[in-house]
């Protein structure tokens, strides 16, 4: 029971230091804040109109942007899952307990990167991405479950 939270806590904390390694060193575009001078009165001002229109405008701009930046995190977080989970199909046999800790790791940060791109409002990328996530997935599971049960049959027909 203490391997499997340990593998646990390992994956969630993998994950979680992807997302903020990305963030730290690709930061995402600066949101516009709300004018304070918009009170939410029935009758708005000339001045409180001009600056709810500004910033709408600036909303615009800052949705236009944060496209292309949630592809490309979901792009990185991707390709780190994938390393997340080759490198745990190379613990496999050596450190079992790190090696659940990098797959869950390698799959959180993958569905980490599914989400991302469906912020990215763009419906091709989006399939793609989960594609590539369920590539991963079976071929994680096909060499993590099925093929060392293969591998074990093999051997115990040539004995």
């Amino acid at each position: 029971m203490l391997k499997t939270a340990y593998s646990f806590f390992i994956g969630i904390l993998l994950a979680i230091f992807v997302g903020f390694g990305i963030s730290a060193f690709y930061t995402q575009p600066k949101a516009p804040e709300f004018p304070n001078q918009v009170t939410g009165g029935k009758e708005l001002t000339e001045q409180e109109r001009q600056a709810e229109q500004q910033f709408n405008v600036e909303q615009k701009e800052w949705d236009k942007k944060m496209k292309p930046y949630n592809r490309n995190v979901s792009i990185m977080t991707l390709v780190a899952a994938t390393i997340l989970v080759t490198i745990s199909l190379l613990f496999d046999r050596k450190i079992k307990v790190l090696s659940d800790g990098l797959m869950l790791g390698g799959i959180f940060t993958l569905l980490y990167s599914i989400g991302r791109s469906f912020a990215a409002q763009d419906s091709k990328y989006t399939f793609l991405t989960v594609s590539i996530g369920l590539a991963v997935a079976v071929l994680l599971g096909y060499f993590r479950f099925i093929r060392p049960e293969n591998a074990t049959a093999t051997k115990s027909k040539r004995k």
